[in-house]
């Protein structure tokens, strides 16, 4: 029986994602054995004209891209969105919350003209998409999850509950009680408290858990001794896609 056909592509990002597989060097192998890369830029020259699985890196952020998403699509059996850019935006999005033209005027200048560009999209503004694999960069565990459940014919778990969780399954200290703010309690779960337990704020890169209360968040980010204007900032880095499309048009 053939392998399925896999390949990766990127949008307007960083690539750490993509360069986070490649990271994978205790898992490659085993990987191989039970799919076929058919096309990935930062690793191979080759091309292939359809797709079992195709994962996206990157948000959607110019024309060409559009056009480009809408034919992996085509060709693709399933499509999955790696990281936070390509799930929800990213950083990029923090340019919706200005007029573009001005975007544009303040990184191209005079040359703005030579590059269109649209706001910052994830890739389920444009196209379907079948799953998510969150984070900035993407978490490498739940990746491989993801691909396992897929060769196997499961469906892959989407987490939907607060990194709070995880920090509790593993016994950390509240980074609250160190004098820290943190967006734990509305972001959403699966990295397994990368962060916290390492010391480090969360900051929402998995984006927001589906009932999050942003305003009760803000309420308890400024009881502990951070601005109102920095609080919203700390909401915006990551989730200023769906801020953005909730503003009055």
């Amino acid at each position: 029986m053939s392998k399925p056909k896999v390949a990766f592509f990127d949008f307007t990002s960083c690539e750490g994602c993509q360069l986070n597989k490649l990271n994978l060097e205790d898992h490659l192998l085993d990987i191989l054995e039970h799919i076929d890369i058919v096309e990935f830029r930062e690793a191979m020259d080759d091309k292939a004209d359809e797709y079992d699985i195709s994962f996206i890196e990157g948000s959607i952020s110019t024309p060409s891209c559009i056009a480009r998403i809408h034919d992996i699509r085509r060709r693709s059996k399933i499509l999955i969105a790696l990281g936070a850019c390509a799930t929800q935006g990213g950083i990029n999005a923090m340019k919706n919350l200005h007029p573009i033209e001005e975007v544009r005027e303040t990184v191209y200048g005079d040359d703005k003209y030579l590059f269109p560009t649209l706001p910052a999209m994830p890739v389920s503004a444009i196209v379907k998409v079948d799953y998510e694999v969150n984070g900035c960069p993407m978490s490498t565990p739940e990746f491989l999850k993801v691909l396992k459940s897929l060769l196997a014919g499961q469906e892959p778990i989407k987490p939907d509950s607060a990194v709070c969780v995880e920090c509790k399954l593993r016994e950390n200290e509240c980074l609250y009680d160190r004098g820290m703010v943190c967006l734990g309690p509305i972001s959403k779960s699966g990295c397994g408290a990368i962060c916290p337990s390492f010391g480090q704020f969360c900051t929402g890169c998995r984006g927001l858990v589906s009932n999050a209360d942003k305003n009760a968040m803000i309420d308890i980010l400024t009881s502990h001794g951070i601005t109102l204007d920095e609080a919203k900032k700390r909401l915006l880095l990551f989730n200023s896609y769906d801020h953005s499309q909730s503003m009055p048009k």
